[in-house]
């Protein structure tokens, strides 16, 4: 993969999932970056911030409409 920059930052798991199964649909290449650390268990891992993704810069523009778009409300529910 080309080099990547840091796109988006995430908020939670499903977040990140849900953008990044999109992605792999539109066969667009990208990393997830988790927060998490397990040598701390986790302790560094805020609970604001799960992560981000990074991708080529050539897939920023799109990949930040996607993201926008998903995250409409409306667009995701949250079972409870």
């Amino acid at each position: 993969m080309a080099e990547t920059l840091k796109i988006v930052t995430f908020e939670n798991e499903v977040e990140a999932k849900l953008l990044s199964g999109l992605l792999d649909e539109m066969k667009i290449p990208h990393l997830l970056r988790t927060y998490h650390d397990s040598a701390l268990d986790g302790s560094w891992q805020t609970p604001t911030h799960w992560g981000h993704l990074e991708a080529p810069e050539q897939f920023k523009d799109e990949i930040l409409r996607i993201y926008n778009e998903m995250s409409k409300p409306g667009n995701l529910t949250e079972s409870l």
